[in-house]
């Protein structure tokens, strides 16, 4: 038997599996060292004054592309219209 088939566990290459479980376990706790970071800067943000509501709206609208975009704020603007708001 060979070192290959001694790593196969029910077909599967086990040493390859450990290795992409790592992978994202640890790129799992980056994500989350990353979403600690962006919440003390909203955090931050929100202390000095800034609305971090409209803060988040900005993002997701930097995000869109300009067509996008447009399109969303020509259905607002209608919609708003057609409440009378």
């Amino acid at each position: 038997m060979s070192d290959e088939e001694k790593n196969e566990v029910g077909g599967i290459a086990a040493d390859r599996l450990r290795s992409l479980i790592e992978r994202i376990e640890r790129l799992e706790e980056e994500k989350a060292a990353i979403a600690s970071d962006v919440r003390d800067v909203f955090a931050e943000a929100k202390s000095a004054g800034f609305d971090v509501k409209i803060m988040r709206t900005i993002l997701k609208l930097r995000k869109m592309n300009a067509a996008d975009r447009d399109e969303q704020e020509y259905l607002l603007d209608v919609y708003k219209k057609a409440l009378d708001i």
